[in-house]
C-alpha cells in the first residue's frame, strides 16, 4: 500500500500544499491565496490538493505544517495567553526587571504577573542562594484562576536546571495539567535577559498553537484524512503536535527553512544559497551539510530581543507583488511595500492600476502571466530601470551572505523567483528546479525529526569522551520525543565550545540529532 504526504506552507502572500508518494514524488501542488485568518487559506489548499490528487484518503497516512500562526500572533499583539513570568534570581538579578527594552504595548499585556524569588546558580553551577519554596507555594496558590501558562527562568539554568525543575513542581501540584509551564533552560542559551524573553513569548503562544494544531487536524478529518501531524521547526526538521504545543516558538521562522530544505531535495545539493521569492519578500538562507545555517546572533521578535535559535536569514523588500513607482524625474524605485495576495486584482497584467515587479518580468518576456497586451505602453527604459534594480538588490544581499569571495551555487525557488535571471554576480551556477513554485510545501512533507540540545558540561565530572557521549544521547532522546524513528537517529550537528572563564573545565556542547518520521 502506498503511503502519501500532505506538505503545506503558509507565506505572507500565497499558501501551498503538496501531496507526495512514498517516493517523495510530487502528486499534486496548488497554491492558494492565504487569508486573513491563515485558517481558511489552509482548508482551501488540502480541499484542493486532496481532489486534484485523486488517492484513496486512507492512504495518506502523514500531514506536515510550516505555519506563521505564532509569529502573527506576536507581531499583531493578539490571541496571547495569560501569563505569569517567574525569575528564580533574587537578590543577585533586582537591578535588571523582566521585560525591560520589550515594547510597552506588549508589556501592558504579558507583564501583569511578574515575580522574582530567590535562588539561582552562579557561572559555574554553585547555589547563589537557596531557592524559596515558600514564595513558589504563595505564588502558586495567587495565580489560580488568573493565567494560563507560566514562564519560568533562573539565573544559569543551562549550566543546572535543579531551581527550575523544582519550581515547575511547585506550580504543577497547585495548578494541575492545565496551565502550561515553559522553562528557559529548554528554550534559550545562557544570556539571561534574551533566554528570558524567548520563553516568555514561547509560553504566550501556547494556546494559538494548540489551536491551530486542532485546527489543522479537523480540516483534514472534514475531508476525510485521518493522517498523523506534524510541525515545521525553524531548523528545518519536524515535529510532533505535543511537541510544538510545548514550544511553539520553534515553529517561529520555518517558512523559510521549508524552502531550504525543499531547495535542497529538489536539485540534490547539500552546499549552496537559496533565494526564495515570495510576494512581498525576498529571504536568503545557506545550506550546510543540507540543513539551514544558524543564526550566531540575539534574534529580535516583535521588537524582543531573545537568544533561542534561528537560522540566519537576511531579507529583502522585493517579491512578485511589489510596487514599481516612477519619479518626476524617470527615476524608479521598489517597494517595500507589496500588493502581497492582492496581486491577480491589482497588477497591470490582471487588469488592475499598480504597476509592480511581475508587470516589469511579463513585459520583459521572462515569465507568462496574466494578459501582456496590457503592458504595451510600458516605456522601455522603466522596464530596464526597474529590472536592473530588482538584480542588483537581491546580487547585494547574495554577497552579505556569501563567507568567501568563491562563487557558490545559487537555488531559485518560490512563485516569485520568476523575477530573477538565469545568471548572477556571485553564483556559480543558478538553478531553478522543477515545483520550484512550491519547493516550500515540498520542504515541509519531506522533512526529517530532531532534537537539539545546548549546555554547559563541567568536563572534570566525566571526562571528555564520555561528556560527548551523554550529549549526544540527550541530542537523540529529544528527536526521538519529537518524533523521530529511535532505530534510525543520527548526529547531524555537534559544536564544542570550551569555557575558559568557567572552573570545572567547562565546555557549551551543543548537539543535534535528525531521522525519519517513526511509523
Amino acid at each position: 500500500m502506498v503511503n502519501y504526504r500532505i506538505g503545506i506552507d503558509v507565506g505572507g502572500t500565497h499558501t501551498d500544499a503538496v501531496i507526495l508518494d512514498e517516493r517523495y514524488q510530487v502528486v499534486s501542488e496548488t497554491k492558494e491565496p492565504t487569508t486573513e485568518d491563515v485558517s481558511t487559506g489552509i482548508y482551501n489548499a488540502i480541499k484542493k490538493i486532496i481532489a486534484m490528487a485523486n488517492v484513496p484518503k486512507e492512504q495518506i497516512k502523514y500531514a506536515m505544517l510550516g505555519t506563521t500562526h505564532c509569529t502573527n500572533a506576536i507581531v499583531e499583539r493578539k490571541r496571547l495567553n495569560k501569563v505569569a513570568v517567574i525569575r528564580i534570581g533574587a537578590p543577585a538579578t533586582l537591578g535588571i526587571k523582566p521585560l525591560v527594552g520589550v515594547p510597552e504595548d506588549l508589556r501592558a499585556i504579558l507583564g501583569k504577573y511578574v515575580y522574582i524569588v530567590r535562588g539561582g546558580n552562579e557561572y559555574d553551577g554553585r547555589e547563589i542562594t537557596e531557592l524559596d519554596r515558600g514564595h513558589l507555594l504563595e505564588i502558586a496558590n495567587e495565580l489560580k484562576g488568573n493565567v494560563d501558562s507560566i514562564a519560568i527562568t533562573s539565573v544559569f539554568s543551562p549550566v543546572s536546571t535543579d531551581h527550575e525543575h523544582e519550581a515547575q513542581q511547585i506550580f504543577r501540584e497547585v495548578l494541575g495539567d492545565e496551565v502550561a509551564i515553559s522553562l528557559s533552560s529548554e528554550i534559550g542559551n545562557v544570556g539571561l535577559l534574551e533566554r528570558e524573553n524567548a520563553t516568555i513569548l514561547n509560553a504566550a503562544v501556547v494556546n494559538v498553537a494548540r489551536s491551530t494544531a486542532n485546527g489543522f487536524v479537523n480540516a483534514l478529518k472534514e475531508e476525510g484524512v485521518h493522517a498523523k501531524v506534524f510541525f515545521g521547526q525553524n531548523d528545518g526538521t519536524l515535529m510532533s503536535v505535543e511537541y510544538t504545543v510545548k514550544y511553539p516558538i520553534l515553529t517561529i521562522a520555518c517558512g523559510p527553512t521549508n524552502s531550504i530544505r525543499g531547495a535542497s531535495y529538489l536539485t540534490n545539493q547539500s552546499e549552496a544559497l537559496v533565494i526564495d521569492v515570495g510576494g512581498t519578500t525576498t529571504d536568503i538562507g545557506v545550506l550546510v551539510n543540507s540543513f539551514p545555517r544558524q543564526s550566531s546572533l540575539a534574534v529580535d521578535i516583535g521588537g524582543v530581543r531573545t537568544n533561542f535559535r534561528m537560522p540566519d536569514i537576511t531579507s529583502v523588500g522585493i517579491g512578485g507583488g511589489t510596487i514599481v513607482r516612477v519619479q518626476e524625474d524617470g527615476n524608479v524605485s521598489l517597494g517595500p511595500d507589496s500588493v502581497g495576495y492582492r496581486l491577480q486584482q491589482e497588477a497591470y497584467v490582471f487588469g488592475g492600476d499598480t504597476l509592480t515587479t511581475t508587470d516589469i518580468v511579463v513585459a520583459k518576456g521572462m515569465a507568462d502571466i496574466g494578459d501582456s497586451s496590457k503592458l504595451k505602453d510600458l516605456d522601455e527604459n522603466i522596464i530596464e530601470k526597474a529590472f536592473n534594480q530588482i538584480v542588483e538588490k537581491v546580487e547585494e544581499a547574495i554577497d552579505r551572505m556569501k563567507t568567501s569571495a568563491d562563487p557558490i551555487p545559487v537555488i531559485l525557488v518560490g512563485g516569485g523567483s520568476v523575477l530573477l535571471p538565469e545568471q548572477l554576480k556571485g553564483a556559480s551556477t543558478v538553478h531553478r528546479p522543477n515545483h520550484y513554485g512550491v519547493a516550500n510545501a515540498i520542504g515541509s512533507a519531506i522533512s526529517q525529526v530532531s532534537g537539539q540540545i545546548e549546555r554547559v558540561f563541567a568536563l572534570d565530572e566525566l571526562g571528555r569522551e564520555q561528556t560527548l557521549e551523554l550529549a549526544k544521547n540527550l541530542a537523540i532522546k529529544e528527536a526521538v520525543s519529537a518524533g523521530a524513528d529511535s532505530n534510525d537517529v543520527e548526529i547531524v550537528d555537534l559544536e564544542d565550545v570550551p569555557l575558559a572563564y568557567l572552573p570545572g573545565n567547562a565546555t557549551r556542547i551543543r548537539v543535534k540529532a535528525a531521522g525519519v518520521l517513526a511509523e
